[in-house]
């Protein structure tokens, strides 16, 4: 067995940067999806707020969106990158002074881009919706710290590099060269199907080539640490990090089967998402595998249990992602509520679930005091757990329902009338998930600044270890 050095906790952390960004983190994880919830009521009650040009769908769907990708889980990336990097390289952060006019930068920056947003500025780009100035600023903020994050590796005191280091890596240099692409080139440069296509890569690389490995760099920090074991298999996890660059660059044009764009770039998107299933099963064996021997600790951690339930909703999303890209399917769920579905699965039920695990590893560690409340806890858990499955589960089964009605013949605003009651428990679900974020936002600010001091200080933490 190789492990990293125990050594005192959080020696090379700037504590101070590490609890501003996820602080920050923590209300964008509040903020943007009651947006959602705002909007969900407007598929039952389509002249609520609708008095107000600001506060109409097509102005709040962007800020819900850009909220959860770029506010909720960034922000949260960011401050957990300040974490785990000089930790597991065993030298502080390079270019430390960055890290603190990076988040001033980054949540001034972003507050003032979603503003933006309602008040009618967009590029028009679905996940890329910053006008351009604020595009420039998040671009910025993007090159900073993968300088910061590719130096401190380099200058790294331990031998080995853990996979959240691969993963971490790749998603930042993945993310400066799409970011760039997605909102430099592709809004002025292309135009029709060629849009549209290139478009599809933008979006997906959004998911796949940040999101995807920036939160699987989480749950391989944060997994053997909360079952206390070594991770399963260190080189299964590779297995996983090879096959997700591979394969994932190919999956743009999944979403657009039976469109003008060449047949044949269709199919080698069909074949790349279905091989998509080796990475999303290596890494499933090596998270179950990692707490066989001591599920004990599933009942007693709060990150093991988000990290947990976190793994078996990007089991179901994956899967549900890869299916969906067969033409036969597709032509059953495609423009249905099925999509909807599969990316909040993935999104919301995979990784928004894990950076919050990590929010209940960190933020107690860091400002040396006791979780202010299990209870609030408990109440966070349940309540985003439950509503959050009712919600996946009725967008699933009222895309499939609607799917069967417009290949049965029937009229499109037909089949929108019979889905009314699945948008109203959606919007039910939704308000008890965010009544769940509130309660555990609250507890782990109520945790950083009046919670109770630590009997006994994580003086020797160990980093996460592989078999």
């Amino acid at each position: 067995m190789s492990s990293v050095a125990e050594r005192p906790a959080d020696a090379f952390v700037d504590r101070t940067v590490v609890l501003r960004f996820l602080l920050s983190g923590a209300f964008w994880l509040v903020f943007a999806p009651t947006i959602g919830v705002i909007l969900s009521i407007k598929f039952n009650f389509y002249d609520f707020l609708g008095g107000v040009p600001w506060l109409t769908w097509g102005r709040l769907r962007p800020v819900h969106v850009m909220g959860v990708v770029f506010g909720a889980f960034t922000t949260t990336i960011f401050g957990l990158t300040y974490y785990m990097v000089p930790r597991l390289c065993g030298v502080r952060m390079y270019k430390e002074s960055w890290s603190r006019a990076i988040f001033w930068l980054w949540n001034l920056g972003f507050t003032a881009a979603l503003i933006s947003l309602p008040l009618g500025q967009n590029l028009g780009i679905e996940a890329g919706e910053f006008p351009t100035w604020a595009n420039v600023l998040v671009e910025i903020v993007f090159v900073m710290i993968t300088i910061q994050v590719i130096m401190t590796i380099a200058r790294r005191r331990e031998k080995l590099i853990y996979v959240t280091l691969w993963y971490l890596t790749a998603a930042y240099v993945w993310t400066v060269f799409n970011y760039a692409f997605g909102h430099f080139l592709l809004p002025f440069h292309f135009a029709g199907v060629n849009n549209a296509a290139m478009h599809g890569l933008y979006i997906h690389y959004v998911v796949g080539l940040w999101i995807t490995p920036a939160g699987l760099a989480v749950i391989y920090y944060f997994l053997p640490l909360a079952a206390q074991r070594p991770l399963y298999s260190h080189k299964l996890s590779l297995i996983g990090f090879w096959s997700l660059a591979f394969f994932y660059p190919f999956v743009g044009t999944h979403h657009y089967i039976y469109s003008p764009i060449p047949y044949w770039t269709q199919t080698i998107a069909i074949v790349a998402s279905m091989m998509l299933i080796i990475p999303v099963w290596t890494v499933i064996q090596n998270f179950y595998g990692t707490m066989v021997g001591n599920w004990r600790r599933f009942q007693q951690s709060y990150t093991a249990k988000f990290l947990v339930i976190g793994a078996l909703f990007y089991l179901l999303g994956c899967f549900q992602g890869s299916t969906e890209a067969l033409r036969e399917v597709q032509r059953l769920t495609h423009f249905t509520d099925f999509v909807i579905a599969h990316s909040h699965l993935t999104v919301f039920g995979t990784f928004i679930l894990w950076v919050t695990a990590g929010l209940y590893y960190v933020i107690p560690r860091l400002s040396g005091r006791e979780l202010y409340s299990r209870k609030l806890a408990q109440w966070h858990y349940w309540l985003t757990i439950g509503g959050f499955s009712v919600m996946a589960g009725v967008l699933t089964l009222q895309g499939l329902l609607q799917g069967e009605m417009l290949q049965s013949g029937a009229d499109f605003v037909e089949s929108m009338v019979a889905m009314k009651p699945y948008w109203f428990t959606r919007t039910l679900a939704g308000v008890t998930m965010d009544i769940g974020a509130i309660l555990g936002m609250w507890n782990l600010y109520m945790t950083a600044v009046g919670g109770r001091a630590l009997a006994k200080s994580p003086a020797h933490a160990p980093e996460p270890r592989w078999a």
